[in-house]
């Protein structure tokens, strides 16, 4: 089966869900007969999503739902997505798949711990790795004692974490010294966007190699693409689901190797299936086949949001391009914190960032940190277009988090 008849069979099992017969009511199957027929249906939004709240997206009777999960609704109605016994396999085999394209075998010992429950992470690595034959650590979240216990008693091969909570470990095993006794080889890092000079941290302070890991909740969770050894960009899983790359503000499909946000429509999924769902994720699409043999294409890494971008005196801001013109200045550290506010009639952005030539809280700062924070000051107004307030902090004053972390704070509203 070609990918439109692929394509086709997914939007005929899509209109059984009362969201898309509402969606696509003045689509017809049998007029979509090019790839650019299918282009021009109407995307799929979270926000249509969250209209379709509980289960309106439920495209199969009761008997064949075996599970739900959720976004966590943080910003609004949570999305609910079900799945059927087929989907929860389907995913399990596209998550042994990424264990496998980062060198994991079943001779390894895999420490999970994103959350489980609702959200789509623990869960998906976990059967991933009982699917591969592995030993699944199921830690979960939190308990950072526990976990670094576990990990040494247990010989933990493999971490599986958010990028903010590997540092946070990574930074708890050299706190503790202990780090002779941890034997982890490998690290499988997803659910947030992360720069190179944290990765090149994380990387070093745990001894591993890295290997970024891609999903979202609406569409299975993690596990639809990840990099491999050469960190040239992320497989993706493609005779599970159909991408392609768009602008944000037009909707047209950009040429290879654009930067444009990810939009995906799933080839398989049964519980509810997706089309042209926009995931507001901004990357691009690599052209040509990777080192590593593999026919799967590659997207690069998730370089930001299409929706996260803040607006401050006339400058659009991307947390991507913070982490860049940081990780080209020597004595920055990986870990930095925007606050935004509106003093006076006027917007005012600060710009924290950690740096080892601060001890601890050291008021004022040396000479050697406040000329870091001009040339902080100086690299943002050129490659952003204005002038923080920078202002450094020791190694590990900025907050650390168990999840995702929260680097930009906007209290203008």
């Amino acid at each position: 089966m070609n990918t439109l008849d692929s394509i086709k069979k997914s939007i005929q099992a899509a209109m059984k869900s009362e969201f898309y017969q509402k969606h696509f009511a003045a689509v017809h199957i049998e007029d979509i007969k090019t790839m650019e027929d299918f282009e021009k249906l109407p995307f799929t939004d979270k926000e249509d999503l969250r209209d379709a709240y509980p289960l309106g997206l439920q495209a199969v009777g009761d008997e064949k739902i075996v599970r739900i999960h959720s976004s966590s609704g943080t910003t609004g109605t949570p999305v609910i997505i079900p799945y059927t016994q087929k989907d929860v396999h389907d995913w399990a085999v596209m998550f042994k798949r990424c264990y496998e394209t980062a060198g994991i075998t079943n001779l390894d010992r895999i420490q999970i711990t994103p959350g489980y429950g609702l959200w789509t992470a623990g869960i998906g690595f976990q059967a991933g790795a009982e699917l591969l034959g592995a030993m699944a650590v199921p830690m979960g979240p939190g308990n950072t004692e526990k976990q670094i216990k576990m990990m040494i008693d247990l010989k933990s091969t493999v971490i599986c974490a958010t990028s903010s909570y590997a540092l946070l470990l990574a930074e708890e095993i050299e706190r503790r010294g202990v780090h002779d006794k941890i034997h982890l080889k490998k690290g499988v890092i997803g659910s947030e966007r992360w720069g190179d000079k944290m990765r090149r941290r994380i990387a070093d302070e745990l001894g591993v190699e890295l290997y970024d890991i891609y999903g979202l909740t609406e569409i299975y969770g993690p596990g639809i693409g990840i990099d491999c050894i050469h960190n040239s960009g992320m497989h993706m899983w493609t005779d599970f689901m159909y991408y392609e790359i768009i602008d944000p503000k037009t909707g047209e499909i950009l040429p290879e190797g654009e930067v444009g946000e990810i939009v995906i429509t799933t080839l398989h999924k049964e519980g509810a299936p997706l089309i042209r769902y926009r995931t507001h994720d901004l990357t691009r699409a690599i052209p040509g086949k990777c080192a590593c043999g593999s026919e799967y294409p590659r997207i690069d890494r998730i370089i930001g949001r299409s929706d996260d971008m803040v607006k401050v005196r006339g400058s659009i801001i991307y947390p991507s391009r913070v982490d860049e013109l940081l990780a080209a200045i020597d004595g920055v550290s990986s870990e930095y914190q925007i606050m935004i506010d509106h003093l006076n009639g006027k917007d005012i952005l600060t710009l924290y960032f950690e740096t080892p030539l601060v001890t601890g809280k050291e008021i004022p700062v040396s000479e050697a940190a406040a000329h870091l924070e001009k040339t902080v000051e100086h690299e943002f107004k050129q490659k952003i277009g204005m002038t923080p307030k920078a202002k450094a902090v020791g190694m590990g004053e900025l907050p650390r988090s168990e999840k995702k972390s929260t680097r930009v704070f906007d209290n203008r509203y």
